[in-house]
């Protein structure tokens, strides 16, 4: 690399450390302040670290490949996370979980199930998910940053004892890369985070500008389309994929029809599944929770969650679609006389694309932009998930009294052992896809099914809850496990056969299962004690079926009214994943040169952005905290 690129990443790396720690001494005072910035944080300043935490390296390298494979539909893929989840946070979510005024989901589920036995199962359950949760995304991270990195950067790092290799060069780069991450969220905690998190931010809004711009300028309409067809750029789709190549590029072809997703139909009817209840269930307890937990009020709670909607999507996609239009013009030949292609090697486009095709000073700019985007996103979840260990389990089960430096201390312990883990869970995954599907469709199966039940059900209760999340998290750890060890299984046996099957298409089987736990547990014990659920009802107000609980509130209180706004909601979800998709389809359509299908999803973006204006953004404004 040029010593400008070079300097630009150092810089780069010494800004962000040190601005984590020199802030760092904010986060002394208490758990409060350490986990959640003593809800003191502006809301525009959440709201941009919690778009910079999602703007990681891995989903972006993944994303740069399916857009390249699958053409624009492929921005459904993203349902797979569900990308919808941040929708329905913003319209009616984050109100209800900022009512709470707790410090993680795992404390806040027993404002729901109370603190008898069965609650405090339901307590240990969700902040077990969490922490796993949390190891699986480090790993994730760890994959993602390792052979990112190791294309760009010149110097092999790998380590031999003679002919023995005992630490690729891959595996270094990422452990100096998360150490270095590591060194600066554990020492300043929410504030830190946050506060690099910003700045990061601006660095991944200037390199994807300055990609889109590069790609735009350099690169003709006529280079563009002698690559792909109007079937790649056409957004509608039917029952099976339709061929997105043209002949001369039929490995392509070939990889789609390999890849579990031909029958597109299904696969979009299984991610409208998953995603409407897994948007309901609400986030996962993790960064993305803590930020909603960190708002100062209700009301910013909301305007927080609109705004990490807003500007995440273009900018990202900008990004996104400038790498892929440079791999087109200049990779795709030499890809496709590759006959052995796979979908993990298009996971290298990216870091090809970097290495190869980028101009100086726009490399140093983005690679430092990319490794804002990992950073980001692994700095949030390292301080999300010790939050778990340390307030939910040492504290409530272990040392319930000590001084807030001692709870710190351990906090920072905490996030070095979940951290160590991560990478050793690193370690044995084949590629950023197979992490990508495991965290999307298994482990989130299983926990869907129970926290969708816990907003809308007043019968289900902890032990259902528990066992709803038991049975879930059984299943998808039994589902990675086969999925890690199907290169050993005989060919033609059913476990071989169930080992190729797509995450996503196994999602039903576990959702089942846990399904079958939540009500097992729920009709084989008692009820929540009703005081517990008059208090979750009257602070959180969600709408469903509590009418025994409505009634006995009534009685009590003639004024007390109850949450009638479910359908608008929907609408509003509705009208959200459109105008979400439409910050994803724009930049796209642009920097192909697309222009009436870029005019159209402009004209898309303004409609439901007005619309929101009067049916969400109005609505807000009249939340009284």
């Amino acid at each position: 690399m040029n010593i400008i690129d070079v300097s630009i990443i150092v810089a780069y790396i010494f800004l962000s450390v040190g601005i984590g720690i020199w802030i760092s001494r904010k986060a002394s005072k208490g758990l409060d302040d350490y986990f959640l910035g003593g809800k003191t944080i502006k809301w525009y300043f959440l709201g941009l670290s919690n778009g910079s935490g999602m703007f990681d390296v891995s989903g972006t390298s993944w994303m740069i490949g399916v857009l390249f494979l699958y053409g624009v539909k492929s921005f459904m893929f993203m349902w797979l996370w569900p990308i919808w989840n941040q929708i329905f946070v913003m319209m009616f979510l984050a109100v209800w979980i900022r009512r709470s005024k707790v410090m993680t989901g795992s404390e806040w589920i027993l404002t729901r199930f109370g603190s008898d036995r069965a609650g405090k199962a339901s307590h240990i359950i969700v902040a077990i998910f969490a922490i796993i949760s949390t190891i699986g995304f480090i790993a994730y991270f760890f994959e993602g940053i390792g052979k990112f990195v190791t294309i760009i950067l010149p110097w092999d790092l790998t380590l031999y004892s003679g002919d023995l290799i005992l630490l690729t060069s891959e595996r270094s780069y990422a452990l100096i890369i998360i150490l270095l991450t590591t060194i600066y969220t554990v020492k300043g905690g929410m504030f830190s985070v946050v506060a690099t998190e910003v700045v990061q931010y601006l660095i991944m809004i200037v390199a994807g500008v300055l990609i889109a711009g590069y790609a735009f300028i350099n690169y003709t309409d006529v280079q563009i389309n002698s690559v792909i067809t109007e079937e790649w750029k056409n957004v509608f789709f039917g029952w099976q994929f339709e061929t997105q190549w043209s002949d001369k590029f039929q490995t392509f072809n070939n990889l789609i029809d390999s890849e579990g997703y031909k029958m597109f139909g299904a696969f979009i009817g299984m991610t409208l599944f998953k995603g409407f209840f897994a948007s309901i269930a609400g986030p996962t307890p993790s960064y993305d929770l803590q930020r909603v937990l960190s708002t100062k009020s209700v009301k910013e709670a909301a305007y927080m969650s609109g705004f990490t909607n807003l500007i995440l999507f273009i900018p990202r996609y900008l990004l996104i679609t400038g790498i892929v239009v440079i791999a087109l013009v200049n990779l795709a030949p030499e890809l496709n006389a590759n006959a052995a292609l796979t979908g993990a090697d298009l996971e290298l486009l990216m870091p090809k694309v970097v290495n190869l095709y980028i101009p100086v000073g726009i490399k140093g700019i983005l690679l430092a932009g990319l490794l804002a985007a990992f950073m980001s996103g692994f700095s949030a979840f390292v301080n999300a998930g010790p939050a778990y260990i340390v307030n939910d389990i040492y504290k409530k089960y272990f040392k319930p009294v000590a001084t807030n430096e001692h709870y710190i201390k351990v906090s920072q312990i905490s996030s070095f052992l979940v951290v160590g883990l991560g990478v050793f869970m690193g370690f044995f995954a084949d590629s950023i896809n197979s992490l990508t599907l495991w965290i999307t469709s298994a482990l989130y199966g299983g926990y869907v099914a129970a926290n969708f039940l816990k907003w809308i059900w007043w019968r289900f209760n902890g032990w259902g809850y528990f066992w709803g999340m038991f049975a879930g998290l059984i299943v998808a750890s039994l589902q990675f496990a086969l999925g890690q060890a199907k290169g050993s299984l005989s060919e033609g046996s059913f476990l071989y056969d169930l080992a190729q099957v797509q995450a996503i298409y196994l999602f039903p089987i576990i959702f089942g299962f846990s399904i079958l736990g939540c009500l097992l547990g729920t009709f084989l014990s008692k009820p929540t004690d009703i005081e517990v659920l008059k208090s979750f009802y009257t602070n959180v107000r969600p709408w469903g079926w509590w009418n025994p609980v409505y009634k006995t509130l009534k009685i009590e209180d003639q004024s007390f009214e109850k949450n009638n706004d479910f359908w608008k909601d929907m609408l509003n979800c509705v009208i959200g994943i459109v105008w979400q998709s439409s910050m994803i389809l724009l930049p796209i359509f642009f920097i192909i040169r697309d222009y009436p299908k870029a005019i159209a999803a402009l004209t898309v973006f303004l409609v439901t952005t007005t619309i929101l204006k009067f049916t969400w953004l109005d609505k807000v404004r009249r939340i009284e905290d």
